[in-house]
């Protein structure tokens, strides 16, 4: 059974969930299954279709990713910001904390966390020229966000974090995922939310983004 969203509702609506994951309340396999099938039918490049999707469901084995996930966001917290990503964090300061007051709440729960996924692609772009990286993000990224839009559509919430980045080759080794032929992109808690009704986020202003025929 799916949410009665109209497609601009569901692409307005599908928010960073963090805060309002339901810790309690499993998942059926068969809805993550559901979410995948639609994932795969994603544009891919060269119709490749190098993407994988690892979903981490049994207890023992969730601990082992709630772990690495605390201590690779430690690790990321210590980098530094680009003085652009500071000036617009700023612009909405009441937003971006509300954004690490969730991300300290999940942390808190990870190991509550019904499930986790771990999108991956196969092809690695560490010192890779851009249109390598292009072509690789650009054949899974659109598949995971058709993943994070089918979850939103069947009641399920999602957030994607870059936290597999600072201990991806552990999280890979944790997970038997051959870390020298395959990239992890993510590392996307899931569970089913807390109410339904989410609502379309502040942005910058569309003025402040768009460009026509020059920048």
């Amino acid at each position: 059974m799916t949410l009665e969203l109209t497609p601009d509702e569901l692409l307005s609506t599908t928010r960073a969930v963090r805060k309002r994951l339901d810790f309690d309340r499993p998942v059926p396999r068969t809805l993550i299954e559901e979410c995948v099938d639609l994932a795969t039918q994603a544009p891919t490049g060269r119709n490749r279709q190098r993407w994988h999707f690892l979903v981490v469901t049994e207890d023992a084995q969730r601990r082992r990713v709630a772990d690495i996930f605390r201590r690779a966001i430690a690790v990321a917290e210590g980098q530094p910001l680009r003085a652009n990503d500071i000036r617009r964090m700023n612009m909405y300061p009441d937003s971006t904390a509300k954004v690490f007051d969730g991300l300290r709440y999940l942390l808190d729960n990870a190991h509550r966390v019904p499930a986790y996924v771990i999108p991956a692609i196969e092809g690695r772009t560490d010192h890779a020229s851009v249109q390598v990286q292009a072509g690789t993000w650009g054949s899974i990224l659109p598949a995971v966000w058709s993943f994070m839009l089918a979850a939103r559509a069947r009641g399920l919430g999602t957030v994607w974090t870059s936290a597999q980045g600072p201990l991806e080759g552990e999280l890979a080794h944790t997970l038997g995922i051959p870390h020298r032929d395959v990239m992890l992109a993510a590392l996307i808690p899931l569970a089913y939310t807390i109410g339904t009704d989410f609502r379309p986020a502040r942005r910058i202003p569309r003025a402040q983004v768009l460009h026509w025929n020059r920048w």
